[in-house]
């Protein structure tokens, strides 16, 4: 299939089918999908955490407002941020630049330096929304490549993001969700599966000028 077509296939996956599981394969492409999304100055300041526990799960769905797939899926990923960002973000980000390109102090100082201003002068909750629409760049990515590598999926918004926190120990590691993902693959009952995609036409949505 051509990527258009491949993003005619996906949809909001309903209902998953509880007997399948992504392989260590397509489980790693979409770890190293994440990890490549494009983020505001290549400062990484998001974290993907994936729940496998089936247990785990099944306790999640209550505080997703019954939705089964949550639990149905392979996998569940929660797209994380960090509850705090500072200048010492901005010092990792560089000295990873440092290693990797061997990049001189010298060409990298004025860039640091302009990077910790912006940083420092943002007031707490425009870090907040700042990091969370990194999160949504990095949804989108995911989806497509799930579309690309045959996975089903449903981005959702749907939960109660400060009790799905404490169910899973995030405050621990400096996160809090923003979004969750279940991937696998669709159950063959799924009606929603074979529903015609609505979408305005191009005229309507595309402006060239």
């Amino acid at each position: 299939m051509s990527i258009i077509e491949k993003l005619k296939w996906r949809y909001a996956t309903k209902k998953f089918d509880n007997t399948r599981s992504l392989s260590e394969e397509k489980l790693t492409i979409l770890k190293e999908a994440f990890n490549l999304t494009a983020l505001s100055y290549g400062l990484q300041t998001l974290k993907l955490v994936v729940v496998e526990n089936k247990e785990l799960r099944e306790n999640l769905v209550e505080l997703s407002y019954g939705q089964r797939q949550v639990a149905d899926a392979s996998h569940l990923l929660v797209l994380c941020i960090q509850t705090e960002i500072d200048e010492e973000d901005v010092n990792k980000h560089f000295e990873t630049i440092k290693t990797i390109r061997n990049t001189p102090d010298t060409i990298l100082e004025p860039f640091k330096a302009q990077m910790k201003s912006t940083i420092n002068g943002m007031p707490v909750d425009k870090k907040i929304g700042w990091a969370s629409k990194q999160a949504y760049i990095a949804l989108g990515n995911l989806m497509t490549v799930c579309a690309v590598e045959g996975i089903d999926s449903c981005p959702m918004e749907g939960f109660i993001p400060d009790q799905i926190d404490r169910a899973l120990n995030l405050e621990k590691h400096g996160l809090a969700s923003v979004l969750m993902f279940p991937v696998g693959y669709r159950a063959d009952d799924d009606m929603f599966a074979d529903f015609k995609k609505v979408r305005k036409p191009l005229s309507e949505t595309i402006i060239e000028l």
